[in-house]
């Protein structure tokens, strides 16, 4: 039986078997971003909003985890699954190993340096000394589980790369709901406040690390554990590659940590929180989005890999169709029920309730053009173009929302904040047609 015929990443796809071969991914994704949104809906009705104003306070930590991971699966699956295409199966094997065994590693420092330095990394955050210590009790827990975090995020790309989707929307189903139920137990019955969200979180990571090492330790596919060696070169080429993505998530925690020193100085520990709501909100409407192009991309390296661009350009077009009917939804929806949304996280709070009503309605222009540019990102580093992919990471998470806090908020206090992301979508997804344009015009 030929290569072609045995791995699902070789077919013709058409626009339906695409979504239907992302949609695990598409799912995946949209738990993944339960994690935390339970956290905040939890820890909003149930702790109170200064605790939820904590959570975002930390998530610049959390940005950098998940950002190291993403990064390593991204760029590493791209050369893995291009590996594959070209019929090079062992070493693919190999620099999968090696791919997870970075990850453990980086993972371990992570928790080692955080622990050490917990209390000045939170006040270096900007959390004032009400926030301290749900800042501390949260971040603490969270960096115990920092290795599984890691674990998840490369597995959950890689389930892909082997061509086992479904497993991947499983395990990630399974750690969702076990988050859920995990919350309202510590939360709920337990009292224990938010470190019960951080613990509930910390679990369900555990849930697809060790279904993960589990699968690929019995050597299920084409990938499977063996013996690595050290291959520095596939590191380095998988760092760069995935760099987009660790920028992108590194430009997240700045702008984050931006948001909220603006907020608290507009509108205080309410204006954190009502920050809080709307950045989580976001994640978890664009993570359709995410997941589809995390389904997409290794079907894109493939072929790349195996040299058809007909089968390539072909995917990129159906995904293109995909990503611009899904954002047209996202921004209706988010136009027409973000107030409501707004409502069920600020419970009681009224203050933090307005505030974020008015910024989902502004914010929401934004899902016009973040799709396009989530989707193009993602393309790029499949093409294994890592320089296109990081500029458009870098300028619509970091370098356009920067200028947009210096200038915005001091004319238009508030209603300025909300406005900084769709004016950054808006000017990324310019840059993103021309980076495009580009590549059609050079035909490759």
């Amino acid at each position: 039986m030929s290569q072609t015929e045995t791995n699902p990443l070789a077919r013709d796809f058409g626009t339906l078997s695409l979504i239907r071969f992302a949609l695990p991914g598409m799912v995946m994704m949209l738990f993944m971003g339960l994690y935390t949104v339970v956290d905040t809906l939890f820890v909003a009705r149930f702790v109170n909003t200064d605790a939820l104003s904590a959570i975002n306070i930390v998530c610049p930590v959390i940005n950098l985890i998940v950002g190291l991971g993403t990064m390593l699966a991204a760029g590493g699956s791209a050369v893995i699954a291009a590996d594959m295409g070209g019929g090079k199966n062992d070493e693919a094997r190999r620099n999968f190993t090696l791919l997870i065994a970075a990850g453990a590693l980086l993972g371990l420092t992570v928790t080692a340096v955080g622990l050490l330095f917990t209390d000045e990394i939170i006040l270096g955050l900007g959390a004032s000394r009400l926030l301290l210590p749900y800042c501390r009790d949260y971040l603490r827990i969270q960096l115990l589980f920092a290795v599984c975090n890691m674990m998840q995020v490369l597995y959950q790309n890689l389930f892909v790369t082997a061509g086992t989707p479904p497993l991947g929307l499983v395990l990630s189903v399974l750690a969702g709901t076990a988050n859920l139920v995990l919350d309202y137990l510590f939360i709920v019955r337990l009292q224990m406040g938010i470190a019960g969200a951080a613990l509930g979180t910390g679990i369900g990571y555990l849930i697809p690390t060790l279904a993960g090492t589990a699968y690929f330790s019995l050597g299920h596919g084409e990938l499977r554990f063996c013996r690595p060696g050290l291959n520095l070169s596939f590191l380095l080429k998988s760092s760069s590659n995935g760099a987009s993505e660790l920028v992108s998530q590194l430009a997240t925690a700045v702008t984050t940590f931006l948001y909220n020193a603006v907020m608290m100085k507009l509108a205080g520990e309410d204006g954190v929180a009502a920050v809080t709501v709307i950045i989580y909100s976001q994640f978890l409407l664009t993570s359709v989005i995410i997941g589809f192009s995390m389904g997409a991309a290794p079907a894109i390296s493939y072929n790349c890999g195996s040299g058809n661009k007909k089968r390539r350009n072909k995917i990129i077009r159906a995904s293109l169709r995909f990503v611009t009917a899904v954002s047209l939804f996202l921004f209706l929806f988010s136009l027409l029920a973000g107030g409501s949304v707004a409502g069920i996280f600020a419970g009681g709070n009224q203050t933090v309730r307005t505030l974020a009503r008015t910024g989902f309605f502004l914010f929401s222009f934004s899902f016009l053009f973040s799709g396009c540019n989530i989707f193009a990102s993602a393309c790029f580093t499949a093409l294994s173009d890592g320089k296109s992919s990081a500029l458009i990471s870098f300028l619509r998470t970091f370098g356009f929302p920067i200028i947009g806090l210096f200038i915005l908020p001091p004319f238009l206090q508030t209603d300025g904040v909300w406005l900084v992301i769709p004016a950054s979508e808006l000017s990324t997804f310019l840059l993103t047609l021309r980076l495009l344009a580009g590549r059609r015009t050079s035909k490759t």
